[in-house]
C-alpha cells in the first residue's frame, strides 16, 4: 500500500498540495520557536535571558503542535471525502480498512516529510529574527548568540510527522465508520468541554483581585467552552438554519445547500470558533492589563513582557493557520462541487446567481462561527474583569464604566491589577 501511496502522489500531486503548505507552516513555526531552546542551553548564558527563551519555546511549541495537527486534519478530511469514490473502488477491489488507512497515512507522512525537510530554511530565519526582536525589547541580553541544533530538528521532523499521521489516520478512519459513532463520541466529548469550561469560569469568584492566578482560570475556561462549541458546530449551523429566512432564489438555495453540506463544514466553522474564542479572550484580557499598568505609572517586569510577547505571538500563529486552513479547506470545498455548480447552469442559473449563493453560504458560516466564539470569550472575560473590578462593564480594551473610575471598588492608582 505505501508503493501505491507514492504513486498517487505522483499523478496527483496538485490533490496534496493544502498538506504540504500546512506541514510546511507547521514545521517552520515549530522548528523556530523550538530553536530558542537550544539557544538557551549554550553554555554562558545569564539565567534571565535562559528563561525567556525556554518559555517562549515550550509555550508556543505546544501551541503549534496542536494547530499543525488541526490544520493537517482540516485537509487531509476534505481531501479523504474527495476521494470517496476512489476508496470504495479499492473497496470493492479487495482492499481491507486497515490497507487503505496505511495508504492514506503513508501519502500524509511522505508529504509532511517534505513539507518538513524544506521549513529548515525559513526556520533559522526566522528563529535569528525573533532572537534579534527579544534582544530589541530588552529580554534578552545582546551577547547571545542564536544556535539551531538538534532539539529544533527533531521536535519540527517529529510532531510534524507524528501530526501529520494521526491527522490521517483519524480522517480516514472517520471516512470509514458511521455517522452514529462519531456522533456520540462529539457529543460526549463536547459536553465534557462544556461542563469543564463552566467550572472553570466559575472559580474566577474565588479570586480576589490581587491573585497572580486571576487571569488562568478565566482563560481556560474560554478555551475549553471554544472546543466545546466547536465540537457542537454542525448543531450549531443547523440551529441557525432552521430559524433563518431569507429571500430570493440565492438565500433559499444557500440554506438548502447548507443544510445538506452541515457535516462538511464542521472544520471550517470549528477553526472560525476556536479562532474568534482564543484570539478575542487574550488580546482583551492583554490589551486590558498593559493599560492598567501603563495608568499605574509602573514599568512592566521581564516576565510580564514575556507574557505579553507570548500573547501576542500565540495569536499571530493562530491567525496564520486559521486562514490557511480555511483557504485550503473552502478552496478544496468549492472545487469538489463544480459538476453541482455545472448543474445549476443547465438548469437555468446565472453566473451571477451561482456566485451569490456560494457567497451567502460563506457568509452564513463565518456569522456562525464569529458568534459562538464571541460568547466564549465573553464567558471568560467577564468573570476575570468582574473580580478584578466591580462593576466593571466590557466595554473595550482598556474602558472602564464611568461608575468605577476613580471609585471606591476599583483598584488604588499604584495597585494593576
Amino acid at each position: 500500500m505505501f508503493v501505491l501511496a507514492m504513486r498517487s502522489i505522483r499523478q496527483r500531486p496538485g490533490r496534496f498540495l493544502a498538506t504540504l503548505l500546512a506541514a510546511f507552516l507547521g514545521a517552520a513555526i515549530i522548528m523556530t520557536f523550538n530553536s530558542l531552546q537550544d539557544t538557551a542551553n549554550q553554555h554562558g548564558i545569564d539565567s534571565v535571558s535562559a528563561d525567556t527563551l525556554s518559555t517562549s519555546a515550550s509555550v508556543v511549541g505546544g501551541y503549534g503542535t496542536l494547530l499543525v495537527f488541526f490544520a493537517v486534519a482540516s485537509t487531509l478530511t476534505v481531501n479523504v471525502r474527495q476521494r470517496s469514490r476512489e476508496l470504495e473502488t479499492l473497496r470493492c477491489s479487495g482492499a481491507t480498512p486497515a490497507q487503505l488507512r496505511r495508504m492514506v497515512v503513508g501519502e500524509a507522512v511522505a508529504v509532511a516529510l517534505l513539507g518538513a525537510v524544506l521549513a529548515v530554511g525559513p526556520a533559522m530565519l526566522g528563529g535569528r529574527a525573533l532572537l534579534g526582536a527579544f534582544k530589541d525589547s530588552g529580554q534578552v541580553t545582546r551577547s547571545v548568540d542564536y544556535s539551531f541544533g538538534p532539539f529544533a530538528l527533531q521536535s519540527g521532523l517529529g510532531i510534524t510527522l507524528l501530526a501529520s499521521a494521526g491527522a490521517a489516520f483519524l480522517a480516514v478512519r472517520r471516512a470509514t465508520r458511521g455517522r452514529r459513532h462519531q456522533g456520540r463520541a462529539r457529543t460526549v466529548l463536547a459536553c465534557g468541554a462544556l461542563v469543564t469550561g463552566v467550572v472553570s469560569v466559575t472559580v474566577t469568584f474565588a479570586f480576589s483581585a490581587t491573585d497572580a492566578a486571576l487571569m488562568a482560570a478565566p482563560a481556560y475556561g474560554a478555551i475549553l467552552l471554544s472546543v466545546g462549541l466547536a465540537l457542537l458546530a454542525p448543531r450549531l449551523l443547523k440551529t441557525l438554519l432552521d430559524h433563518l429566512q431569507l429571500t430570493g432564489s440565492t438565500g433559499w438555495l444557500a440554506i438548502r445547500n447548507l443544510r445538506e453540506r452541515t457535516d462538511q463544514l464542521a472544520g471550517i466553522l470549528m477553526s472560525l470558533i476556536l479562532f474568534t474564542a482564543v484570539s478575542t479572550a487574550t488580546l482583551y484580557m492583554q490589551a486590558v492589563e498593559s493599560d492598567e499598568v501603563k495608568a499605574s505609572g509602573l514599568t512592566k517586569s521581564v516576565d510580564a513582557k514575556n507574557l505579553e510577547t507570548l500573547n501576542f505571538t500565540v495569536v499571530g500563529i493562530i491567525v496564520v493557520f486559521v486562514c490557511v486552513m480555511l483557504v485550503n479547506s473552502l478552496y478544496a470545498a468549492t472545487t469538489y462541487r463544480a459538476r453541482e455548480f455545472a448543474g445549476q447552469r443547465l438548469a437555468g442559473a446565472t453566473p451571477g446567481q451561482v456566485l451569490g449563493t456560494v457567497a451567502t453560504e460563506t457568509a452564513i458560516v463565518t456569522i456562525t462561527g464569529v458568534l459562538s466564539g464571541t460568547v466564549a470569550a465573553l464567558a471568560g472575560i467577564i468573570p476575570s474583569r468582574w473580580s478584578a473590578r466591580p462593576g466593571y462593564s466590557p466595554s473595550g480594551p482598556g474602558h472602564l464604566a464611568d461608575g468605577d473610575r476613580g471609585g471606591s471598588h476599583g483598584n488604588p492608582g499604584n495597585e494593576p491589577s
